[in-house]
């Protein structure tokens, strides 16, 4: 029998402190009330697995407060307790939400085991809810970490725009996390019990890809030996991610504004239309009015995108949040590759806060990572950085002349490198000259 907390809810004193006893002596944490209103209150205090409750109270009726309970506190079950011949009271319990009902007095040996029925369900129910809020954590904005103002006032938008159904198009660079935005965006939704679905538009030809999406019909092509369901389909009831949208084909452009408009489309080698309800979020690190102008995007399209637009902002916009993001992927990649790496050096953090970062978090995970892998104690220090970043000081030092020709050479050199991300040969194949003589310049300019 698996143990927990009880509530019993009964005016009659020495009925209630007899069950009680039997209750502890079976393991479980047993509280009492004497009242409906009182035992509301505690039922508030903590969290109860199990109440069994009178059906006749002197305050509230039995059946109100069954629907009371199972309403505020969905996960806690509830045993009705009867008098003699007031079966239909049982019934009316059962009705309202309650697990069971037993008679008071002639039930009495059943109700050990109907106790250990209710306690296994309740039990389960919370682990459940655990899991559930648990994933919410993973997936939703408490994912999100930073404490600036430029990523809080994007959390606050995509927070009040979540409730609703309306379309996002998420916007920023390369690598500032749109995709964990529209799952926390989803997640917050009330689609979240639905199926969310990434696509990146990107990873497809145009003939894959709107098959992907819109599924197709056995025989409409070679190879389609049976009917698929495209992603559309698979998003029913809630959310699909369209990421890298301006890459999208102008023909499947079409297709998309009518699913936007009328929440319809055509699979492939299908007549009828197939209806789903399906929010959409996009995505692109492009200049969809420049697509526009030069005729790669509709503009009807773009408009019906960007109802609403939450613009994410780059890393090096948000100084403050790279620390932060820096402690979050040591302690996950120290976890992952078991090691006990718990802290960042301040010439590690200098020099990170330093660097333009022109990937982004996607950019910042991978060094933290390489650093992680690198290390042979529990510190992060400068030495683990990759070239281009240990370098940073070229850039924040004595201030270079213009007019010098040594100093425009040395830093045209430091940009090829960071450019190559310290590949020598790459960068003296840039350069267009020889490594030997890349290897010359940069001990001549201090760059080894």
């Amino acid at each position: 029998m698996q143990k927990g907390k009880l509530l019993i809810i009964d005016d009659e004193e020495r009925l209630r402190n007899l069950m009680a006893r039997i209750l502890q002596l079976e393991g479980h944490e047993v509280i009492t009330a004497g009242t409906a209103k009182e035992g509301l209150r505690k039922l508030q205090q903590e969290y109860i697995h199990v109440v069994l409750s009178d059906v006749k109270l002197p305050d509230i009726d039995g059946i109100t407060l069954t629907e009371t309970v199972k309403k505020n506190y969905p996960a806690t079950e509830i045993i009705v307790l009867t008098a003699y011949g007031t079966i239909n009271d049982g019934v009316r319990a059962i009705k309202a939400g309650a697990f069971d009902y037993i008679t008071k007095g002639d039930d009495n040996e059943k109700i050990i085991p109907l106790v250990s029925k209710a306690m296994d369900k309740a039990l389960l129910q919370q682990t459940v809810m655990e899991l559930q809020s648990k994933l919410n954590d993973k997936f939703g904005f408490e994912r999100l970490i930073g404490r600036s103002t430029a990523i809080g006032d994007v959390i606050k938008l995509a927070q009040k725009v979540a409730l609703t159904d309306t379309t996002v198009l998420l916007l920023g660079e390369t690598g500032t996390g749109k995709e964990i935005f529209a799952e926390a965006i989803h997640q917050a939704s009330n689609r979240n019990t639905k199926s969310f679905v990434a696509v990146n538009c990107s990873a497809f030809t145009k003939e894959l890809l709107e098959s992907e999406l819109f599924g197709h019909k056995a025989g409409s092509f070679t190879g389609a030996l049976k009917d698929k369901k495209g992603l559309f389909e698979e998003a029913n009831g809630g959310t699909i991610f369209l990421d890298e949208i301006g890459e999208l084909d102008q023909d499947l452009q079409a297709k998309l504004l009518r699913v936007l408009e009328s929440q319809q489309f055509l699979k492939i080698g299908d007549t009828k239309p197939t209806q789903v309800n399906v929010r959409i979020l996009a995505a692109t690190n492009r200049n969809l009015l420049n697509e526009i102008n030069e005729g790669h995007f509709r503009s009807d399209l773009f408009y019906r995108l960007s109802v609403f637009q939450i613009t994410l902002p780059a890393l090096r916009e948000r100084k403050k949040d790279i620390k932060l993001l820096a402690e979050y992927f040591m302690q996950y990649f120290a976890l992952k590759v078991k090691k006990q790496v718990n802290v960042l050096s301040d010439e590690f953090v200098t020099k990170l806060e330093a660097y333009p970062w022109p990937g982004n978090i996607r950019e910042l995970k991978n060094v933290i990572e390489r650093a992680v892998i690198l290390t042979d104690n529990n510190i992060l220090d400068d030495s683990l950085l990759p070239y281009e970043i240990q370098q940073q000081q070229i850039k924040t030092g004595a201030p270079v002349s213009a007019f010098d020709l040594s100093s425009v050479e040395k830093l045209h050199i430091q940009r090829v490198l960071n450019h190559t991300h310290g590949n020598r040969a790459e960068a003296a194949n840039l350069l267009n000259i020889g490594v030997a003589t890349l290897y010359r310049k940069l001990k001549e300019y201090g760059l080894e």
